[in-house]
């Protein structure tokens, strides 16, 4: 369920698994064709939120970064597309990838970097903004969910 654009929420992690559990937590509030745009440097903890979410919605495989692959698809309770816009150079590389039709479908899709696309995402998309607060400790800014109504996945 998303919540209105403005709505924020600020949540602190302590460790990679209270940010696996939040992951879990945000997919469980997610239905078939939420999109979440992922921002923050490197090494602030954008993959490892993307495990928690896969583990939320059922995935099985491995989740690792998608730097190289740029799309990595899994399945679970709902597909879930994993995109990294690292090496992409904007919106016209973003959709020569085919990953704005992805994005338009019956799956759950998570964009790493995406303040590098800045007119390829829909307009309801779930912002999370994440800042490195200490070894190991994160905050995590998100805006566009309700994190207390389940999507009942």
């Amino acid at each position: 369920m998303t919540a209105p654009e403005d709505s924020l929420i600020d949540l602190r992690t302590a460790s990679a698994e209270e940010t696996l559990a939040l992951g879990e937590r945000i997919a469980g509030c997610l239905a078939p064709g939420s999109v979440l745009a992922l921002r923050g440097g490197l090494g602030a903890g954008k993959t490892c939120l993307v495990k928690g979410i896969a583990r939320g919605l059922g995935v099985k495989e491995t989740v690792t970064s998608p730097t190289y692959t740029i799309i990595s698809e899994y399945s679970g309770f709902l597909p879930l597309y994993h995109i990294d816009a690292y090496r992409l150079k904007g919106d016209d590389d973003f959709e020569n990838t085919g990953a704005g039709e992805l994005i338009s479908g019956g799956g759950v899709s998570v964009i790493e970097w995406s303040e590098r696309l800045s007119s390829s995402l829909p307009r309801d998309r779930i912002v999370i903004e994440i800042e490195i607060d200490g070894p190991g400790s994160r905050v995590f800014h998100i805006s566009g969910l309700n994190l207390d109504e389940p999507s009942g996945n």
